[in-house]
């Protein structure tokens, strides 16, 4: 998928693949740079897996990262959702995806003590912004087809056509689901006329008493609860993302915040990879024993080498 070297004046000490593998790694870990380069300077497994020679510096990570652009991350996620084809589909010819957005923080401090501290001081509280994740999911499946991070808060309605057709290049789509944010009668309009799928978005903006037409007034009059309960697994992915994996893009610069939250899609994906067929219900419980063995690491890098 990336060429081993970028440029024919590269130093030939470390490869585009095992640099993006050490990243995926790091998200899997939830590990800083620096932590990375001194876990991989203390296991001497870890590196014969990724088939280092010797330990990179942090730096080399962070500036690697800097070039990394969506297109290659889209291509690594396209090539794990490929890699999962036919596994918990259950039969059906067309998938049913979901789309939804979630909040990372942006640095390590507990969400949890900084409301806790804004309730009891009446301080205002420290950020005025997020980032803000925005993924398609395959419900049968529950991982990522197709992902897009930005600064939040954002209403996101009009990029649902950009990213379900993402999503629709990797898969055929035949149910989108989608919360109220993404109410629209332009994306039922894109969903069932270009898509040629089914879409079911809660009709709730605007007041009551306003007249709504089309496919909004069809989900305002019949709604469909029973189909519409399924989106509910999409939120089990979110809290699988942060219970397992990490709940923060850190970075100082939004730049960076947004390839760290793309990478920890791309990580997730490996992660339903490595446990395709164990996993086929996603738990949202964390795994206490999130350090994994050396064997259990060294088949999910190999896996991860595979793709990228």
């Amino acid at each position: 998928m990336l060429p081993p070297y970028r440029t024919r004046f590269s130093k030939h000490q470390f490869t585009q693949p095992q640099l993006l593998g050490i990243l995926c790694l790091m998200r899997y870990e939830d590990w800083t740079f620096r932590e990375a380069e001194v876990r991989l300077g203390e296991h001497g497994e870890l590196r014969q897996a990724l088939g280092l020679r010797s330990v990179p510096d942090f730096t080399t990570l962070y500036r690697f990262l800097q070039r990394v652009d969506e297109r290659t991350l889209a291509r690594a996620v396209d090539e794990t959702v490929r890699r999962l084809s036919g596994v918990g589909r259950g039969g059906r010819k067309r998938a049913r995806v979901a789309v939804d957005a979630t909040g990372l923080a942006s640095g390590a401090v507990s969400t949890f003590f900084v409301r806790r501290l804004h309730h009891h001081g009446q301080k205002p509280l420290p950020w005025r912004y997020w980032l803000k994740w925005v993924v398609v999911v395959d419900l049968d499946r529950q991982c990522v087809l197709a992902q897009m991070a930005r600064r939040g808060p954002w209403n996101d309605c009009a990029s649902l056509p950009v990213i379900v057709q993402a999503a629709s290049e990797q898969t055929r789509i035949g149910l989108v689901l989608a919360d109220a944010e993404f109410d629209s009668e332009r994306n039922h309009t894109y969903i069932r006329q270009q898509l040629r799928a089914r879409s079911v978005i809660p009709a709730k903006r605007g007041k009551k008493a306003w007249r709504v037409r089309g496919v909004r007034a069809e989900m305002r009059r019949a709604f469909p609860r029973r189909l519409y309960r399924h989106r509910a697994r999409i939120e089990s992915v979110f809290s699988s993302v942060k219970r397992k994996l990490s709940a923060r893009a850190p970075g100082r610069l939004l730049p960076m915040q947004q390839r760290q939250a793309l990478l920890l899609g791309l990580s997730f994906n490996l992660y339903r990879l490595r446990h395709r067929y164990l996993l086929l219900r996603m738990s949202t419980e964390p795994i206490h024993c999130k350090i994994l063995d050396d064997s259990d690491k060294q088949c999910w890098i190999q896996g991860a080498r595979a793709v990228l």
